[in-house]
C-alpha cells in the first residue's frame, strides 16, 4: 500500500530491472524497446522495457543520441 501510494507521487525509479533480454526474428518488431538493438531489460517494479545496448552494457536513456549511434553501428554489422 505505501509502495503504491510513493509510486504514484514520485514514480517508478526502475532500479530493479532484468537480465538483457535478446530477441530475434519476428519477436523483435513486436517488442519496441527491442527494436531499436535487438535487447531490451524490463523494470521488475513496473514493468517498463528499456533497450539496452549490449556493447556498452548500460540502459539506452538518450533516445535521440544513443538511437543515432545504434542505427550506426546496426548499418555497419550488416554490411
Amino acid at each position: 500500500m505505501v509502495a503504491k501510494l510513493m509510486s504514484a507521487f514520485f514514480g517508478c525509479w526502475h532500479g530493479n530491472t532484468s537480465f538483457p533480454i535478446t530477441v530475434r526474428g519476428e519477436a523483435k518488431r513486436n517488442r519496441p524497446a527491442a527494436s531499436l538493438t535487438g535487447t531490451y531489460v524490463v523494470c521488475l517494479d513496473c514493468g517498463h522495457e528499456f533497450p539496452y545496448n549490449w556493447q556498452e552494457m548500460k540502459v539506452i536513456t538518450d533516445g535521440g543520441k544513443d538511437a543515432r549511434r545504434m542505427a550506426a553501428l546496426a548499418t555497419k554489422e550488416a554490411a
